[in-house]
C-alpha cells in the first residue's frame, strides 16, 4: 500500500469514527429538542433547501468532479461532527467565560462555529490534498460543510420556534407562525448563509494549494477563517438589531458576498477549462495522452456526447470506460498544471504514472465520435 493510499485510509477512517461518535449525542439532542411531531415537521422543513443546494454545488463540480464519498462525508461532518462540537464549545464557553446571549450569538457562535466547519477542510488540506485542486474544489466541499451545518440547525431552530423556548421564541409565543417565520427566514431566504460563511475558508484553501510560498500556504487558511468569522459575525449581529437590521445586513452584505462567491466559482470554472487545454497539451507533447482526446475532455458538452456515443455503440460498461478515461485525462491535466506552475504534490510522479496507465490501459477500448475535436 503507497504512501498516498494509506493517508487516503486514515483521513476516511477517522472522519468516520469522529461522525460515528458524534452521531449518538447528535440524535439526542435533537430528539429532546421537542416534542415527537414537532421534531419530525422540523426535520421535513429543514431538508427543503438542502436538495436544492447540494444540486448547485454539484453543478459547478463539473470538470473534475470531487468523490462522491469524500463529499458526503464533507456533509456529514457539518451536519454531525461540527453542530454537536459547536453546541458543547458555545455551552462550556458560555459558562466558562460568561458571555451574555448577545456575545454568544455575535461572537463566540461565529468563532467557534467556523472553526468547527473549518476542520474538515484543514484535514483534507494534511491527509488528502491532492483532492484540492484549487478554489472551485474549496468552495465546493466549503459548500457541504455548510450545508449539513445549516440542516441540523435549522432543525433545532425550526423546533425551538414552535415550542416558543431558545432565540426564536422573541417570534411570539410558537406555533405556526412562529414556525412559519423562521421557515421562511431560515430555509427560504438565507439558506445559504452557512455555505457562505464557509467559501470565504474554502477559497483560501484552494489558493493555498496552489501557492508557491510556504507561508502563505500557512496563513490563507487562517486568512480564509478570518473572513468566515467576521461575515458570520456580522450576519449574527444584524438579528440582534431588529428587522431594519436584518434587511440592511442582507442587502448590503449577503447578496452581494453570494453573487461575488458564486461568479468567482463560475469565472474559476471557465478558468479551469483554459487551464486543462494549456496543460493537456503540453501533456500531449511529451506523448502522455493523444492530442486529438482533449476536446473530448475539457468541452463539458463533448464529454457528454462522447459517453452517449460510447453508450450507444456498446452499452453501460463502454459509457463507464469513457468516464474513466476522461476523468483519468482531467486528474493528469491538473497534476500536470501543478507540475509547470513549479508546485507538484511530493507524490506527483507515482500519481503521474498512475494516470498515465490508466490512460494507456483505458484508451484501446474506447472510441470517440470520429477524430474532429467539436469547439465552440
Amino acid at each position: 500500500m503507497g504512501v498516498r493510499r494509506r493517508r487516503n485510509v486514515v483521513f476516511t477512517a477517522l472522519v468516520s469514527v469522529v461522525v460515528a461518535l458524534a452521531a449518538i449525542p447528535m440524535l439526542l439532542i435533537v430528539v429532546v429538542s421537542g416534542a415527537p411531531t414537532t421534531v419530525v415537521v422540523a426535520t421535513v422543513l429543514a431538508a427543503v433547501p438542502v436538495v436544492p443546494l447540494v444540486a448547485c454545488f454539484l453543478w459547478l463540480d463539473r470538470y473534475e468532479p470531487e468523490p462522491r464519498g469524500l463529499l458526503a462525508l464533507g456533509l456529514l461532518w457539518g451536519a454531525i461532527v461540527a453542530c454537536f462540537a459547536a453546541i458543547v464549545l458555545e455551552g462550556v464557553g458560555g459558562a466558562v467565560g460568561g458571555f451574555s446571549d448577545q456575545a454568544t450569538v455575535t461572537v463566540l457562535a461565529p468563532v467557534v462555529e467556523e472553526a468547527c466547519k473549518g476542520a474538515f477542510l484543514l484535514m483534507l488540506l494534511w491527509w488528502r490534498r491532492d483532492e484540492l485542486d484549487g478554489v472551485l474544489d474549496g468552495i465546493v466541499y466549503a459548500g457541504m460543510l455548510g450545508i449539513g451545518f445549516a440542516f441540523t440547525e435549522n432543525i433545532l431552530y425550526l423546533a425551538a420556534a414552535y415550542d416558543g423556548t431558545g432565540p426564536e421564541g422573541v417570534l411570539g409565543p410558537g406555533g405556526t407562525t412562529a414556525l412559519t417565520q423562521t421557515f421562511v427566514v431560515r430555509c427560504l431566504v438565507s439558506p445559504f448563509a452557512h455555505p457562505l460563511f464557509t467559501a470565504f475558508l474554502g477559497v483560501a484553501a484552494g489558493i493555498a494549494v496552489n501557492s508557491r510560498s510556504r507561508s502563505a500556504r500557512t496563513l490563507l487558511p487562517l486568512v480564509g477563517y478570518v473572513g468566515a468569522v467576521l461575515t458570520h459575525a456580522l450576519w449574527n449581529s444584524s438579528t440582534v438589531f431588529g428587522y431594519g437590521g436584518f434587511v440592511t445586513v442582507y442587502a448590503l452584505l449577503m447578496l452581494p458576498a453570494l453573487c461575488a462567491i458564486g461568479a468567482l466559482a463560475v469565472w474559476t470554472r471557465a478558468a479551469e477549462r483554459r487551464m486543462l487545454s494549456a496543460a493537456l497539451g503540453d501533456a500531449a507533447a511529451r506523448g502522455l495522452l493523444p492530442a486529438t482526446d482533449i476536446g473530448w475532455v475539457v468541452d463539458l458538452r463533448a464529454r457528454h456526447r462522447a459517453r452517449a456515443h460510447a453508450r450507444q455503440l456498446a452499452g453501460p460498461a463502454a459509457e463507464d470506460a469513457m468516464r474513466e478515461y476522461q476523468q483519468a485525462v482531467i486528474e493528469l491535466g491538473f497534476l500536470h498544471h501543478r507540475y509547470l506552475r513549479g508546485t507538484p504534490p511530493p507524490d506527483f510522479a507515482v500519481r503521474g504514472q498512475e494516470y498515465v496507465s490508466r490512460i494507456g490501459r483505458v484508451r484501446p477500448i474506447i472510441a470517440f465520435p470520429g477524430q474532429v475535436v467539436p469547439t465552440r
